[in-house]
């Protein structure tokens, strides 16, 4: 289970962050974000953070890892109106043998918009299995801004 201490903790002043816009799709009828698109979000904020470290998500893939989410949570805070510029933040929080998670936090200014945490399993890209996280991909979230607990 996801830790709701850490979703509710302050954002380590060095994690990574990125900013996504929110476009007329991730709007609703009213122009408020739908609750879904923040997970797409944090999508977004992931894939950005494997760039940065060196290895961006294909790489990954061409060595033999994918990475499927296999718990989500969000909290709402405020809502997300179209055009809104937020800065999604993120840090990993927990790694585990075969599998690991991050904790995320959108804002847009100085406001809190939401929270959030993903764990994701590590598994064989050609046959889904679960297997241990490889050293290099150990190796990158020792690396990773923020980093809170690293166990193996």
């Amino acid at each position: 289970m996801l830790d709701s201490a850490a979703m509710t903790a302050s954002t380590p002043a060095d994690c990574f962050s990125t900013d996504v816009r929110v476009r007329y799709a991730d709007t609703d009828a009213a122009g408020v974000c739908y609750y879904a698109n923040y997970l797409a979000f944090f999508e977004v904020a992931r894939v950005e953070l494997l760039r940065q470290l060196g290895v961006p998500i294909r790489e990954a893939e061409a060595r033999g890892c994918v990475f499927p989410c296999v718990e989500a949570s969000v909290r709402y805070r405020r809502p997300a109106l179209l055009d809104d510029l937020l800065t999604v933040a993120l840090w990993v929080t927990d790694v585990r043998p075969a599998s690991f998670a991050f904790t995320y936090r959108v804002t847009r200014g100085d406001a809190l918009i939401a929270d959030g945490a993903t764990r994701h399993a590590v598994v064989d890209r050609r046959s889904l299995e679960p297997r241990r996280l490889p050293d290099w991909l150990v190796a990158l979230f020792e690396a990773a801004p923020g980093t809170v607990e690293k166990a193996r």
